[in-house]
């Protein structure tokens, strides 16, 4: 007997698979993405302490002059904290900036009164011996597997010290070398790393009543400073780096996990070489303006900017296990310091109230970026 049943369909829904979607894909607000970025403890604390001196300053703090005043000791500082920023990204410390300036400072100088070389050469040499010593950092941390902070720790000193020996020998007993900037000569080079910049732009705004004059006619301000305007154009390029280009993200990726950037083909050891001999050039480059501005050098030149340096990445977001950070956070950071240092002369308040304004800064700071992430996050 054949069987003629036919077999039924199975009618029954048939599973759905669950589609698991990368976090990096989904949609997020834009207030998510403005929280999530890491230099909006940096943005928040500069219209805090904006708002205070607004309150309690005087009206001239916010004149133009008043904030060319502002922006020359932030620049000289925003310099070395971008840098530092950078390498705290990639995981790594460098304590040795401050002393790197005074060393630097000492070399350039040299080359310049000593050995009668010409401008452009003594600032190359210079960055040479700048990124010798910083690429020398960057190879005994990794060689000798030490932290960073421990190896920079000890150039701090030592390049410290050589620099008063080297200044005693150079002037025959001296800790100050005079007379470099008349040595430096004038022209498109000097022009480059000392002065003012934009003059014809300025004379051009108080011609039409932008910007305040004399009853001369000349403006009051007379141009943009040469270190801010390497301060801005530093900021700039580096943000770029850090966003658009291959080399970023071996920076985050060196310093978020080293093994598993390895792993995936980061050279992650010439990274943070590279970054060392960054922060080195950095401080070097504000030798070299610092000492063409004064037109002398000194053993303390750069006394304790390492540790502002770090102050101002950290309020800029940079975090201290690496990874995370921005350069215009560290931007920002800077400028805070310019506003505090300077704006404290322009109240009542004794300016010995410095340090207490940047202690506060450097917590709220952190609290608040720690807060941010968290809530974004969700970590506890």
């Amino acid at each position: 007997m054949v069987n003629t049943t036919q077999p039924t369909a199975d009618l029954s829904p048939a599973p759905t698979v669950k589609k698991i979607q990368d976090e990096r894909l989904r949609e997020v607000s834009l207030v998510t993405k403005i929280m999530r970025r890491p230099e909006l403890g940096a943005l928040a604390g500069l219209i805090l302490v904006a708002i205070f001196f607004f309150s309690t300053a005087d009206a001239s703090m916010f004149t133009l002059a008043g904030i060319m005043n502002i922006l020359s000791p932030a620049a000289q500082l925003g310099i070395l904290a971008i840098a530092a920023a950078l390498l705290m990204i990639g995981g790594e410390f460098d304590l040795s900036i401050g002393s790197m300036v005074a060393f630097t400072g000492l070399v350039f100088g040299a080359f310049i009164t000593l050995s009668g070389w010409p401008l452009l050469l003594a600032i190359a040499a210079t960055l040479i011996v700048a990124a010798v010593l910083g690429g020398l950092n960057g190879q005994m941390v990794i060689r000798t597997r030490l932290p960073s902070f421990i190896v920079t720790l000890a150039f701090l000193f030592i390049l410290r010290g050589l620099s008063l020996v080297g200044l005693k020998w150079a002037t025959g007993g001296s800790t100050q070398m005079r007379g470099i900037g008349d040595q430096a000569g004038e022209g498109l080079i000097r022009e480059l790393f000392s002065g003012v910049a934009f003059e014809g732009v300025f004379s051009w705004l108080a011609a039409h009543d932008v910007i305040a004059k004399f009853p001369n006619g000349t403006p009051t301000v007379t141009g943009m400073p040469v270190s801010i305007v390497w301060f801005i154009g530093f900021a700039l390029l580096a943000t770029w780096i850090l966003l658009r280009t291959r080399v970023g993200n071996w920076i985050f990726a060196a310093g978020g996990d080293p093994n598993a950037a390895r792993n995936s083909g980061v050279p992650v050891d010439r990274v943070k070489t590279g970054l060392f001999m960054l922060t080195a050039c950095a401080a070097a480059l504000v030798a070299i303006l610092t000492v063409l501005d004064a037109g002398s050098t000194d053993a303390r030149r750069g006394f304790q900017k390492e540790f502002e340096a770090i102050i101002a990445a950290v309020i800029g977001g940079c975090l201290l296990t690496g990874g995370y950070g921005s350069a215009i956070g560290a931007f920002f950071g800077a400028i805070i310091f310019g506003m505090v240092s300077i704006g404290l002369t322009y109240t009542r308040f004794d300016s010995d109230w410095f340090q207490v304004f940047l202690g506060a800064m450097l917590l709220l700071a952190v609290l608040f970026n720690n807060f941010i992430r968290r809530k974004v996050t969700g970590e506890r």
